[in-house]
């Protein structure tokens, strides 16, 4: 009887990104009856590093320093011999780097099947990378998408044939991001508004600093809580000031603690202008936080209006503010919907599901790549 496929998932490197999160799941999680996942990237540190190798995964650093350096050479030929060695069945890369390398570099070594990731839009990338991106996905087997929202957009602005397009959403670990905790406010309490991000152009944060004022100088006892680092930072803080609103406006550097400071929030915003399945988003509602988001990407693949959460368009900083102060007046409407958005995440969007659905991908790719290589009678 065979024994598990042997799987290469692979990524830039093991930092304490959301992508990095969810290969490290995924390779965690796949059943190992069925698979033996290793994990290849460029630089092997960082927290997820130790939690592959407790979890008994094999790391291996393929050190490429440059796509146009002599390092890229030596890193193609180090993973064709280690996919023989190990005799890889199925490459999984799961980020723009790894794409443009493992997904040309495993196809040159005939890897038996090669999948790619589109975890986010295309816009967000360089064109050069975009053009690499075209040739990669003519050359995988598949694309795993992370939302429909990507599933579309690779569709009707890449020609990529839906066919082969695999969706498998992200999951989140609900052992750790829970909302059991919260209880009901005091009436007259402090509301807390803001959220955990990545502090980048396309974050659009400028819009929740203009609604938060809004809905500060009607309600006074409401506080902007934004952790995170990034190059926004000053022009954030910037604008807080020219509003009038800096001292009640707290920034917090980016830090490892997203449950401690989820518990702080009452209600998460997320006001991107791009934004594909936000990790920060999922673990916002599984914490139980009152949610309020842009109406884009795959947000709304996330949020039901009015039952999981409130969705409101996308750089408007008026309609963000009217639901931002209808939730600070209802304590009991914002506890309805953290418990919705607590359940559906729990219910939906677990770690379990979605290694779960990552292993009928494999499993499908694999049986095909099986009955390719039959002989013909």
């Amino acid at each position: 009887m065979p024994g598990p496929i042997p799987i290469l998932l692979m990524v830039r490197e093991l930092g304490p990104g959301g992508t990095e999160r969810q290969l490290t799941e995924t390779a965690k999680k796949l059943d190992r009856s069925l698979f033996a996942p290793h994990v290849g990237c460029f630089h092997d540190g960082g927290m997820r590093a130790s939690e592959l190798r407790d979890a008994g995964v094999p790391i291996v650093r393929f050190p490429v320093h440059s796509f146009g350096s002599l390092s890229a050479l030596r890193g193609a030929r180090q993973l064709g011999r280690y996919l023989k060695e190990n005799h890889i069945q199925i490459v999984h890369t799961f980020d723009v780097p790894m794409n443009t390398f493992g997904v040309l570099a495993s196809r040159l070594y005939r890897t038996p099947m090669v999948l790619s990731s589109q975890r986010a839009f295309r816009d967000l990338v360089s064109p050069a990378y975009r053009r690499l991106l075209r040739l990669t996905d003519r050359l995988a087997d598949g694309i795993v998408v992370n939302c429909v929202a990507i599933r579309e957009h690779l569709i009707a602005d890449y020609g990529v044939p839906g066919s082969r397009i695999h969706l498998c959403y992200n999951g989140i670990d609900t052992s750790v991001f829970r909302g059991t905790h919260r209880v009901p406010k005091v009436a007259g309490s402090q509301v807390v508004i803001g959220g955990i991000y990545a502090l980048r152009p396309e974050k659009n944060l400028e819009t929740l600093v203009e609604a938060f004022a809004q809905v500060h100088a009607r309600k006074p006892e409401t506080r902007l809580l934004i952790v995170g680092s990034g190059s926004t930072e000053g022009l954030l803080r910037a604008r807080a000031a020219a509003l009038g609103v800096a001292s009640s406006c707290r920034f917090e550097p980016a830090s490892s603690d997203v449950v401690g400071w989820l518990g702080k929030i009452d209600i998460f915003v997320l006001p991107s202008s791009s934004e594909a399945l936000s990790n920060s988003l999922m673990e916002a509602m599984a914490c139980g936080c009152a949610v309020v988001a842009s109406r884009i990407g795959g947000n709304p693949e996330l949020i039901t209006n009015n039952e999981i959460g409130r969705l409101f368009k996308a750089g408007d900083a008026q309609d963000l503010a009217s639901h931002l102060e209808t939730l600070a007046s209802d304590e009991g409407l914002r506890y309805a919907l953290g418990l919705a958005a607590s359940a559906r995440i729990r219910n939906e969007f677990s770690v379990d599901k979605a290694a779960l659905r990552m292993g009928e991908i494999y499993l499908h790719l694999e049986s095909r790549s099986r009955e390719r290589a039959k002989p013909e009678t």
